[in-house]
């Protein structure tokens, strides 16, 4: 019962923290508009135009990473059973959010290099290992 807790709530997390973060690229896009030119399904108009972003477009998506491995990550925790998989399933989301980073960063290598850094180092295992904390001390508060 253990295992399949742990696997359902990496399943939970994933999804969860997918959603949210798909949710604040999409409401951050129709509050501040992409610059002119970019269509931000197509990363090809990204890369052409990453130059016309600011560190204010920058915070939309560095928000949606850093919100959505948190989210997913206390999911995934809240449903784990054990300390020990509740920490794994927080980490499963993390690691899997920050491949996906990677991913984004190949896909778009002409973005600065600052956010990158920032992207990386700050919104997926951080973010995972605080999922995690929160979901420990509210399963803690209820036993």
């Amino acid at each position: 019962m253990v295992i399949l807790r742990a696997i359902a709530g990496g399943l939970l997390g994933v999804v969860s923290g997918a959603a949210l973060n798909m949710g604040i690229l999409m409401g951050g896009a129709r509050l501040m508009p992409p610059p002119a030119g970019v269509d931000v399904n197509d990363v090809a108009t990204i890369n052409a135009n990453i130059h016309k972003y600011s560190v204010l477009d920058l915070s939309v998506p560095f928000a949606a990473h850093a919100l959505g491995t948190l989210l997913g990550a206390f999911v995934a925790a809240s449903v784990a059973a054990t300390p020990r998989s509740r920490l794994r399933a927080a980490l499963f989301v993390g690691f899997l959010f920050l491949i996906l980073g990677i991913e984004a960063v190949r896909l778009i290598p002409d973005a600065p290099l600052w956010f990158d850094v920032v992207d990386l180092c700050g919104a997926y295992l951080p973010m995972a290992w605080i999922g995690h904390r929160l979901a420990t001390r509210r399963h803690a508060r209820r036993s």
